[in-house]
């Protein structure tokens, strides 16, 4: 029996996901047909779009910009969420809670809400052989991409964690408002500083932001320095990576991080666990 997904976006045709989630479905034996699906830009769209899709049968969707925040505040008010998906205040996940479902649940009520994002990144990392475990680490940027990072960051066993920023009190309100969601991030154990403030030793800095996108470099500190640099952004050439690894720093972009949060979603629709180097391996190949 074919099962069915999706993943929403505005825009949405240059979306990999189909292709990293046929792969997929192949490797752990199962029919799928995974799509993208356009959505007009606003939250009514968005809602009937994941109505039409669950009333004709979808099993799971992801969703992707610009409707993380508008899928957080519609399983907030009337489905349920994950603990990272309340602390990252966005879900790219999305499935129903079958047990509700079969109670006789409306949809909309029993939508259940994840974030898999920073816990790719995690599984990433840790596919690298990158230590986390007691690592002393710098992520740079303070919106929605490090949001969704810091609480797995926590929960892997770093020692420390500096979150910079352009604006130093976005970085620290954003510290302020996860340590309130979450029982698990303690404030002591992070600190806020400016990106051109961010100096010193870590054993691995994460470039938050999509500034590389564009060109422009950050403002590093000519005294930083760092064992592992990490960029969310994948496709191009990243200043960022360019700058660490000219240092004799072993780098890595996100595209990995995609297909680990990917893999995640799959298992939580499927309960398929998926082999993620192996996945990734055969995706670069292509």
């Amino acid at each position: 029996m074919t099962q069915h997904f999706i993943v929403i976006g505005n825009p949405i045709a240059h979306s990999k996901s189909p292709g990293i989630h046929t792969l997929f479905a192949a490797q752990a034996g199962i029919d799928i047909r995974y799509q993208r699906q356009y959505c007009p830009d606003d939250a009514a769209s968005f809602a009937a779009v994941i109505e039409a899709f669950f009333h004709g049968g979808g099993v799971g969707a992801n969703v992707t910009v610009p409707f993380k925040q508008v899928a957080y505040a519609c399983c907030q008010s009337r489905g349920g969420l994950s603990e990272h998906a309340k602390v990252a205040g966005a879900v790219n996940t999305l499935l129903l809670n079958k047990a509700l479902l079969n109670s006789g649940t409306p949809i909309a009520e029993a939508l259940y809400g994840d974030n898999t994002d920073g816990q790719g990144l995690i599984n990433h990392i840790t596919s690298l052989g990158w230590p986390l475990d007691g690592a002393r680490v710098a992520i740079i940027g303070a919106g929605g991409a490090a949001r969704g990072a810091i609480l797995p960051l926590i929960q892997s066993g770093i020692a420390t964690l500096t979150i910079a920023n352009r604006t130093v009190s976005k970085a620290t309100d954003l510290v302020n408002e996860l340590s309130a969601a979450s029982t698990s991030i303690s404030q002591q154990q992070i600190t806020t500083c400016t990106t051109s403030e961010l100096s010193g030793q870590f054993d691995i800095i994460i470039n938050a932001t999509s500034i590389g996108l564009s060109g422009e470099t950050l403002p590093l500190n000519d005294t930083l320095s760092t064992q592992y640099a990490y960029d969310m952004m994948y496709g191009r050439t990243l200043p960022f990576l360019e700058h660490f690894s000219a240092r004799g720093t072993q780098t890595s972009d996100g595209y990995g991080m995609l297909i680990g949060q990917a893999a995640l979603s799959f298992e939580r629709w499927t309960g398929h666990s998926i082999d993620v180097v192996q996945a990734t391996k055969a995706l670069n190949a292509k």
